[in-house]
């Protein structure tokens, strides 16, 4: 059994039109959603594994504020293949994570992580601004990730 958390990024700024959308920082309500997951998570014991985020600034910085929150000691593993993904791009990236991790969190953008989570479940939502899908996967090996309906969307975590 393997557990994939879906995390959005926090809330970001958009207050300095010079920035990329690649450089884009958190706003302070982003950074305070950040901790407040990461403390739910921590609190129902759903720490993961590993942390994969885009490199995306501000999915960097969610990633690590959410991180600190149940002292995950590992270093958050980047990839610009989660920058502005489609769902196919996750898949393919999921199917790559090593077998010894049981518990993974993708930190993301939508359209590209709620597409993901819906071809995954039979769920259909868009994930708000850090808020974390849990889903369950009845496989042993991250290779063996179907692309239909294959995960059990156990619970959506929210800020509120």
């Amino acid at each position: 059994m393997k557990t994939l958390l879906l995390l959005r990024h926090a809330k970001a700024s958009r207050d300095d039109p010079s920035l990329a959308d690649h450089d884009r920082p958190l706003k302070n309500r982003g950074k305070e959603d950040a901790k407040r997951i990461g403390r739910r998570l921590r609190d129902a014991k759903l720490a993961p594994t590993l942390i994969v985020s885009s490199t995306a600034r501000r999915a960097r910085k969610t990633a690590s504020k959410v991180a600190k929150q149940f002292d995950y000691s590992r270093e958050i593993e980047l990839t610009d293949r989660l920058y502005l993904s489609g769902p196919e791009d996750h898949l393919e990236f999921a199917r790559s994570l090593p077998d010894s991790e049981d518990r993974v969190m993708l930190v993301g953008h939508n359209p590209g992580l709620s597409q993901f989570l819906n071809a995954l479940t039979d769920a259909e939502m868009e994930l708000a601004t850090s808020e974390v899908a849990q889903v369950e996967l009845e496989i042993k090996h991250w290779s063996d990730l179907a692309r239909r309906r294959c995960g059990q969307l156990v619970r959506v975590w929210q800020t509120n």
